[in-house]
């Protein structure tokens, strides 16, 4: 028995042959080149839009100049300044300590609320959008009211005052304190974002397989090793692209320095690109301010590959 098969239409090993493509006719086809010409003006617009600031950025970095002035090709000066200038490699350790502090605080309290409301209970769809409602909050509207929970007059600095007093580093409020101020504005980045980083893990968990979990229960695992051996190992996709988000989220941090503490004190704040932010608009350097940025970018970069290759490996 001869088996005919339709050109254009492959079997397939196991499956049922392919359906033959369906060949457009004229009308169809003036049409589509109608709409890809319609839709070319909006992807230009919106390449110049997306990339055009940041390669004007990674140009202006070869250049002094500041605004109402021409542009004078400077090559790597600018790259060198950042070398020598002790104000930048402040705000590089401000940012790392705050990163350090800020990003693994964020995953483990996302990690904690998503199992939490994972488990099945009567109120647990209240619980999730009380946990989420942070991320919808205005970030400034939020650092305002810390502002004040952490001032010397709030109810934080009331309640943990004499412990850090006697601890040392600690001056009246934490918002005052060179050494307590990074932990501070750590506490309100993951109050506020933690929200998403439980969503993601979240909809994770939900995929997993009940099976394999039901299975180690019947071998008699205990709690802690089906966590360790079923539920982590499966959940290192969606921790992976929370590190890396929540990574380059706190490298950019700006709005919570500019509210809460505007840098200080004694620059005990002071990020990159709250730099970058006063070389550009205070100071009116450009060229300069590109060239932070420019490092800032690379600094982001390297941090993401490297959590690639640790991290990400086996994802």
């Amino acid at each position: 028995m001869t088996a005919t098969i339709e050109r254009g239409a492959p079997a397939g090993p196991t499956g049922p042959p392919a359906r033959p493509r369906a060949r457009r006719s004229p009308l169809q086809r003036r049409e589509a080149r109608f709409g890809l010409l319609f839709a070319l003006p909006c992807f230009l617009l919106f390449l110049a839009f997306r990339f055009g600031p940041g390669l004007a950025g990674v140009a202006l970095a070869f250049f002094h100049y500041e605004v109402g002035d021409t542009p004078r090709f400077t090559g790597l000066a600018n790259l060198s300044r950042l070398l020598n200038d002790d104000l930048f490699w402040k705000a590089l350790r401000v940012t790392v300590v705050y990163s350090v502090i800020a990003v693994p605080l964020s995953l483990v309290c996302s990690l904690a609320m998503a199992l939490l409301v994972r488990k099945k209970f009567r109120t647990v769809t209240f619980f999730r959008s009380v946990f989420f409602l942070p991320v919808v909050t205005s970030l400034v509207l939020a650092a305002t009211v810390f502002t004040w929970i952490f001032s010397s007059d709030g109810p934080w600095t009331r309640i943990t005052g004499p412990v850090l007093g006697w601890l040392g580093g600690y001056d009246g409020s934490w918002l005052a304190s060179s050494v307590w101020v990074l932990p501070a504005m750590a506490l309100v980045s993951v109050w506020s974002r933690f929200g998403y980083g439980m969503l993601i893990i979240l909809a994770r968990l939900q995929d997993l397989p009940a099976e394999l979990e039901e299975a180690a229960l019947t071998d008699g695992a205990s709690s802690w090793q089906r966590f360790r051996y079923i539920v982590l190992p499966q959940l290192k996709p969606a921790l992976f692209f929370l590190a890396v988000i929540e990574t380059t989220g706190s490298f950019q941090v700006f709005d919570l320095v500019y509210v809460m503490t505007g840098g200080g004190p004694a620059h005990g704040s002071y990020t990159l690109v709250f730099q970058l932010v006063d070389q550009g608009f205070k100071f009116f350097d450009l060229g300069y301010a590109s060239a932070i940025g420019l490092a800032l970018f690379v600094m982001t970069i390297v941090v993401a590959v490297i959590q690639r290759l640790t991290l990400g490996r086996e994802s």
